[in-house]
């Protein structure tokens, strides 16, 4: 059987994977090389060499071949070789905190316990809308997050601590300050808020309580309840009558 380059069952020889080969930038040294890899790796779907089994689904992943997920079976090519198993949790890739933290730095990264077991997630997962009362949020996809970490994923701990998205990042923080320093109201527009000052802190206060209804007038009660005109007789009752 021909095993060509995108095969699961092409196995690497131990450490050539990882420590082989001048890395592009001082960024990628950051990070193992198998990390980004293992990120845009899409597991839990059949295994296409050991289909007829009946665990043909994909959710491991070799570390020193990175050539995709494996199921159980493409294990046994990759002896000796250090393999970590993906885990699903609300339709999101995570894996467990005892066996990544073996092989990575994952300070920063929220946890999570799920099954009685400690995990972290490998992608963002970002919200539509951030919780009310929340005070601390990831810094790259803004999913809510306990006080004492920053990232609520791998992948967001790589993208929140390059150098280019902290550069970017400062970029617009600065572009935001000059923003602000450039609509400070000049001498005029201080001088008719000053006047407005009163009738501004009132209705800002007036705004926290609810308002107060109008006082009711005699005029407003009549036209509230007003009374019901006297009944008319039809004409054809009348002509009943005297006939």
């Amino acid at each position: 059987m021909a095993i060509d380059d995108e095969s699961p069952l092409r196995v690497n020889i131990r450490g050539g994977a990882m420590g082989g080969g001048q890395c592009e930038g001082a960024e990628n040294q950051r990070w193992p090389p198998w990390l980004k890899p293992l990120l845009e790796t899409s597991f839990f779907g059949q295994c296409k060499v050991h289909a007829d089994s009946h665990k043909s689904e994909c959710n491991m992943y070799c570390l020193d071949c990175m050539n995709g997920a494996l199921c159980s079976q493409c294990l046994s090519y990759h002896r000796d070789h250090h393999a970590i198993q993906i885990r699903r949790s609300s339709y999101h890739d995570v894996i467990r905190v005892s066996e990544i933290q073996k092989v990575l730095d994952i300070a920063g990264v929220q946890t999570y316990i799920i099954n009685s077991a400690r995990v972290v997630f490998l992608n963002e997962r970002p919200q539509p809308r951030p919780g009310k009362g929340v005070t601390n949020t990831c810094e790259v996809c803004a999913r809510s997050l306990l006080d004492t970490f920053r990232f609520c994923s791998l992948g967001c701990k790589i993208v929140g601590t390059s150098g280019d998205y902290r550069g970017r990042k400062r970029h617009a923080a600065g572009k935001k300050k000059k923003l602000q320093k450039g609509s400070v109201p000049s001498d005029s527009e201080d001088s008719s808020t000053t006047t407005s000052g009163g009738s501004d802190k009132s209705s800002v206060v007036q705004s926290f309580t609810p308002s107060t209804p109008p006082a009711t007038t005699a005029n407003s009660y009549r036209t509230g309840k007003r009374r019901k005109g006297v009944p008319h007789r039809s004409p054809f009752g009348s002509l009943m009558v005297e006939l």
